[in-house]
């Protein structure tokens, strides 16, 4: 690993997760998706390359031409794992230098709206130098109601298309 890769909690993989609160729920050879064990969303997830790329301007190579084929498969599985209305994605890139594309499966009556987030906003830095960005309005949602859609994300990614 390179000195940039070496401090990118994104680079370890899944032995970053728990930094930052997430656990992996499928992958192929170039990338992964993480879901949030916690928080007011159910299956809000970041799909990654495996690969060092800090940002998406910086996106070539194989990843470049799997990234539309897979932002598909994902918004599909968690669209249906979630019963979601529609998936929002979000790049900011500015928290993490490493691309990170942020997927919210949305239903009515959750936290979520054009502005992305409903309601007061609270940002926490994380043990690993990320900022939570979340809804005063809308209190976290115990793990034990996260961990069935865990599961019902996984098994919608678990066949192939």
């Amino acid at each position: 690993m390179t000195d940039a890769t070496s401090a990118c909690v994104l680079c370890r993989g899944a032995e970053g997760d728990p930094d930052l609160g997430r656990v992996q729920v499928w992958e192929d050879r170039l990338w992964r998706l993480t879901t949030a064990r916690e928080g007011e969303l159910l299956g809000f997830s970041y799909l990654e390359p495996k690969r060092h790329i800090p940002h998406l301007t910086d996106l070539d190579g194989e990843e470049a031409r799997t990234f539309g084929p897979v932002i598909g498969r994902i918004s599909r599985g968690l669209k249906a794992a979630t019963n979601a209305e529609i998936v929002y994605v979000y790049i900011f890139g500015d928290g993490i230098p490493h691309l990170h594309v942020h997927l919210a499966p949305h239903r009515e009556g959750d936290p979520l709206n054009t502005s992305m987030i409903r309601g007061a906003v609270v940002e926490t830095k994380l043990p690993s130098g990320a900022t939570a960005i979340v809804s005063r309005d809308f209190p976290a949602l115990p793990s034990s109601t996260h961990e069935p859609v865990l599961a019902r994300i996984r098994q919608q990614l678990a066949t192939p298309e």
